[in-house]
């Protein structure tokens, strides 16, 4: 009785695993038949472009400071944790946050392709080491590794290249660097539905992934918004907002880890 009860809990662990797999690779096929995804013409023309202080497009340079602020807090506060492959995803995951507010804040002093590359490569590597924390804590301890860490990095740096190449030839094409970005709001959600418990002591609480979830995808609507929340309300853009509901999921995320990582480690 015993034996066929760890035959059917290996076998829902098994199936759980193919059922992300499977929404992976679908996502993977909906892009590739999809066609290219070229960006807007009109990308780099934001609502806000007031300056401050002869600063350019303040409101959008400095809504990500607190991104540096949260990476570097996080990195700082990880630091007191004994190593493990725990602490070193999560530290990726933080010091790319602290990225992304410096390669973001240049991108929006002087919007164009070249300084965009700057803000989407530290966005690429966010996503990526998050993408692995989880899998690392619901799915295999494996994830969190930093040959596994290194190689998500070298694919998340050549989704963006792909995009640079494939725009300074005249057809540029999002597909890739959108689906790493987005794989994380597939992923996630799927498993904690199918209720996939983290796998040893510890790890991030479902309540914080939902969070996250939430206040991410309301950032997203945010910059779809960003001209019409500019003309409803005057004094703030969507896209600044949408800075700052992103630096709220982060923030959310490295307080969760850091706090699930602390005991388990000690």
């Amino acid at each position: 009785m015993r034996s066929a009860d760890t035959a059917r809990v290996r076998s829902a662990s098994l199936s759980q695993r193919c059922a992300l797999f499977v929404i992976a690779v679908a996502a993977a096929l909906a892009l590739g038949l999809q066609g290219a995804i070229p960006q807007p013409a009109d990308y780099h023309a934001f609502a806000d472009a007031r300056g401050w202080l002869g600063l350019p497009n303040a409101a959008n340079v400095l809504s990500n400071l607190p991104f540096a602020l949260i990476g570097l807090s996080g990195l700082w506060r990880l630091s007191a944790v004994p190593h493990s492959p725990a602490r070193t995803v999560w530290r990726c995951f933080c010091a790319a946050l602290a990225c992304t507010g410096l390669g973001s804040a240049v991108y929006h002093w002087a919007p164009h392709n070249a300084s965009l590359v700057l803000d989407r490569l530290p966005i690429a590597w966010a996503c990526a080491a998050l993408l692995c924390a989880f899998l690392s804590e619901r799915v295999d301890a494996r994830w969190g590794q930093a040959s596994t860490l290194c190689a998500a990095f070298i694919a998340a740096t050549a989704s963006v290249a792909w995009w640079w190449f494939s725009e300074s030839q005249g057809h540029g094409d999002l597909r890739s660097y959108l689906y790493l970005q987005f794989l994380p709001m597939l992923l996630v959600p799927a498993a904690l539905c199918m209720k996939l418990r983290v796998q040893n002591n510890g790890g991030v609480p479902d309540a914080a992934w939902w969070a996250v979830l939430a206040l991410y995808a309301a950032a997203k609507l945010m910059e779809f918004a960003d001209h019409t929340v500019f003309e409803a309300l005057l004094f703030t853009s969507g896209h600044t907002l949408k800075h700052l509901l992103a630096a709220a999921a982060a923030l959310c995320m490295v307080r969760a880890a850091v706090g699930s990582a602390t005991p388990q480690l000690r």
